[in-house]
């Protein structure tokens, strides 16, 4: 997993981004820089804002007051500032008024494109719309919509006024939106009657109306017509997009608001009933994406940046936000990435130009079967850029995603961070080397390090991914519980957020993960994440996909049970299951052969590609699984039931 697979050529080092910036301040060597933004963050964010020209209304006095403690870091002291007016407003007065902002593609085929001017009219009518509408600064609205451009349009239009932004993943059903909306206290809530998704119309509306009856903070609906021909009702408290904004005024001042102004609340799931609402702030969440999405994913004008998400889950926002920023064309796609055919990705990516693709491995894990041919009849010349992120990566389909999708000549930028995070602890950069499912180098401006059991550094061999010095876009605490905030990341060691992944940093400086802390196995007194399980399963021919959990054992303590998906074609057998026992028992050792193998069609995911591995551990186990409102795919948890038989 150490190999290089790839190296920067002079003409990705000479266009860079990130080269700009270190020549502007006479740094060579990129390792450098990282190690200057950790040592002085202060001067590293500062130099960021004005090298990517970032807007501040009045200046900041000082960059970071920490005096509360690296819990609660108060960021651009005494300035002001608008998201909106930084991703949308200034391009739409300048030289990018009239370049692509948003390039959408339905998923029966219709597209638009929408410029930064008409961007900038759109969300300065829903702007002032909302504002009709009684809503004002500090005020919550929820956003339950498709990979629509009305779902940018939505959130930037609560980012201009001050509002606090609240996205809500599009496949949620009304359950999870009720925990939403009635933790955050929403005021306004902005849905649509549906949309399009694996062939079928989905409807929105009845899922939203049935949430909304049981949240009485909510004052309106704004719904917007995705099918105009088709009949939707609407309710009292209901207005349609066109009537609520189309003929508002498509001027609207900027906010001028307190960096630490709340842009959104990201809510992500727990392991208990109850999900965790992330604060993000307007200062600090643009600052952070912008920077990464310039020197990480090296975005710029004239690019597409492309990542197969959902508004509703951070990547989302950090597409947008950090697309816009640096003045990219957004791309926003509705539907299935395979649907009707398994190369739609593809097919998608060389149509509309793609420069910089964002995916998870699940997501590349779940194409591999259907083939090299159908990426290489595609012309993806222009791809430039790979992004990844969700979940450690195995090296076949590390390699096949740089090989076959990359050609061999584009790098993988993989990152790592979180909800919470708001941004990345750790991520490749297009001037240095890439190696195998390796994400490179911490972030810059993040002081990582990774921890012993007794809270001390060590390097080659894996440990608890911590950080040491707070940074922009951290989360100012759980919406309504910063106790649960401080429990969750400062309660293990004092002043040290501990995100919970395990991490690995090898002799050439590469950091690795190997999954969730919190998923660890601890086999006859011996701890190993479950990634390493998963790994060695799919280097059997016949697996393509694994999810390993731990199982109490009276004698063991614990052992491992691996959920195994088999290539199309292959037929189960105990000889079959024999041999991927062996092949896992080969490759970690004997003492790691798991003691179940059990064969499934599918796995319990989120949109957004990861495992819920917990679900599966509590079906073994017959226990309740917690909050599942982020699960995709509710089958799959008949399938392991139906494996357990």
């Amino acid at each position: 997993m150490s190999d290089f697979v790839w190296e920067p050529t002079s003409g990705y080092i000479e266009r860079a981004n990130v080269t700009r910036f270190m020549r502007k301040h006479g740094i060579d060597d990129y390792h450098e820089l990282v190690r200057r933004s950790q040592e002085d963050p202060e001067w590293f964010w500062e130099a960021a804002i004005e090298d990517l020209g970032l807007h501040f209304f009045e200046p900041y006095e000082e960059i970071l007051d920490d005096s509360r403690g690296p819990e609660w870091p108060r960021w651009f002291v005494g300035a002001t500032v608008n998201l909106t007016y930084n991703c949308v407003d200034r391009h739409a007065a300048g030289e990018l008024a009239e370049h692509p902002a948003i390039i959408w593609e339905g998923e029966e085929g219709a597209t638009r494109t929408l410029t930064y001017s008409d961007l900038a009219r759109e969300v300065d009518r829903a702007a002032n719309g909302l504002k009709a509408l009684g809503v004002g600064e500090g005020d919550p609205v929820g956003i339950y919509m498709p990979m629509i451009p009305e779902a940018a349009i939505a959130s930037y239009a609560c980012a201009k006024i001050g509002a606090i932004y609240l996205p809500i993943f599009s496949g949620f059903g009304a359950p999870a939106i009720v925990t939403r909306l009635n933790d955050a206290k929403a005021k306004v809530v902005i849905t649509a009657d549906g949309f399009w998704r694996r062939g079928g119309k989905v409807s929105m509306k009845v899922t939203a109306d049935e949430a909304i009856a049981e949240s009485p903070s909510v004052e309106k609906v704004v719904v917007f017509r995705r099918f105009p021909d088709d009949e939707c009702p609407l309710n009292e408290r209901d207005v349609s997009w066109d009537e609520a904004f189309g003929a508002q005024s498509s001027e609207c001042e900027p906010a001028r608001l307190d960096p630490e102004a709340p842009y959104m609340i990201a809510y992500t799931s727990g392991t208990t009933g109850k999900p965790k609402g992330s604060v993000h702030v307007h200062g600090g969440f643009l600052v952070k994406i912008a920077q990464e999405v310039c020197y990480q994913l090296d975005a710029r004008p004239g690019e597409v940046l492309y990542w197969v998400t959902d508004m509703g889950w951070i990547m989302g926002p950090l597409e947008i936000v950090g697309g816009h920023a640096n003045g990219a064309a957004v791309l926003m796609y509705e539907g299935a990435p395979n649907h009707p055919a398994p190369d739609r990705l593809w097919d998608i990516c060389a149509r509309h130009g793609v420069t910089i693709l964002g995916v998870s491995p699940t997501l590349i894990r779940a194409l591999m079967p259907s083939g090299e041919e159908l990426v290489r009849k595609h012309d993806l010349s222009k791809l430039r850029i790979l992004g990844s992120t969700g979940e450690p990566w195995n090296p076949e389909p590390y390699r096949w995603f740089s090989d076959v999708v990359g050609g061999g000549r584009c790098p993988i930028m993989n990152l790592s961070g979180g909800t919470e995070v708001g941004a990345c602890f750790l991520g490749q950069a297009p001037v240095i080397p890439t190696k195998s499912c390796s994400l490179g180098t911490p972030s810059l401006g993040m002081t990582m390090d990774v921890f012993d059991a007794d809270g001390k550094p060590v390097r080659g061999e894996v440990g608890e991914l911590v950080c040491l010095k707070p940074w922009p876009a951290q989360t100012r605490g759980f919406w309504g519980s910063k106790q649960r905030y401080l429990d969750a990341y400062w309660s293990r060691w004092p002043g040290v957020w501990v995100h919970g992944d395990w991490a690995s940093v090898d002799a050439d400086g590469y950091w690795f993960l190997h999954g969730r802390s919190d998923d660890t196995l601890n086999i006859a007194g011996k701890r190993i994440g479950p990634a390493e399980f998963e790994s060695a399963a799919v280097e059997h021919p016949a697996v393509i996909e694994c999810a390993a959990v731990g199982v109490p054992d009276e004698v063991k303590g614990t052992v491992v049970w691996c959920f195994c998906i088999l290539r199309p074609g292959t037929n189960e057998s105990d000889e079959l299951r024999a041999e991927v026992k062996q092949a896992i028992g080969d490759q970690l050792g004997k003492a790691f052969t798991p003691k179940e193998v059990r064969f499934v069609e599918e796995l319990p995911k989120t949109r957004s590609a990861k495992i819920l591995r917990r679900a599966i551990k509590a079906q073994v186990l017959g226990e309740d699984p917690g909050d599942l409102s982020s699960l995709e795919n509710p089958s799959a948890l008949a399938a392991i039931q139906k494996s357990l038989s």
